[in-house]
This record gives structure tokens, C-alpha cells and sequence, in this order.
């Protein structure tokens, strides 16, 4: 099963080259995904830790740094909601 799993992803990764380097994409894109995943990561510390809100926190996880990726600053406050929401 693992042999299985290890050929599937090498077959996606060489597909995944093959789709960069044809359409002259570049790794421009890594650049800007890179940084959106380090400013996201920055923005949950800087909650968790601040001080400003401390009855919650808000782990740093895939889930919650790839919200706060994809919707910015109000994905911080849907999380929050979330949180204070479901947990109390």
C-alpha cells in the first residue's frame, strides 16, 4: 500500500513540474504563496499571543493558517467567531 501511495505522488509531482515548466508559469508563484503562509502564521501568533483577546486561542494548524490564507484579516475574525461560538 505504501508503494502505492509513493508512486501516485511521484507521478503527481512529475506532473505538476511537467504543467510548470510547459506553460512558463516560473516559481514566481511560490513566492507569493510563501509569503501569504508566513503572514498568515504571523497574523494567528500575534492573536494568540498579544494579549489583546486572552480568553481565546486559536491553534496553528493547516486549517486554520489556510483560512487566514485565503480570507485575510476576516478569516481571523470568523475563527474567532467560531471559537467563541462553539466553545463557549
Amino acid at each position: 500500500m505504501k508503494l502505492v501511495v509513493m508512486g501516485i505522488m511521484t507521478v503527481s509531482l512529475l506532473l505538476l513540474l511537467f504543467i510548470v515548466f510547459r506553460k512558463r508559469i516560473g516559481f514566481g508563484w511560490l513566492t507569493i504563496f510563501g509569503t501569504h503562509l508566513v503572514l498568515a502564521s504571523l497574523g494567528l501568533y500575534l492573536v494568540n499571543y498579544s494579549g489583546l483577546i486572552p480568553e481565546v486561542y486559536i491553534p496553528l494548524n493547516p486549517t486554520t493558517v489556510g483560512t487566514v490564507m485565503v480570507l485575510g484579516l476576516p478569516g481571523v475574525a470568523l475563527l474567532f467567531g467560531l471559537k467563541i461560538s462553539l466553545m463557549g
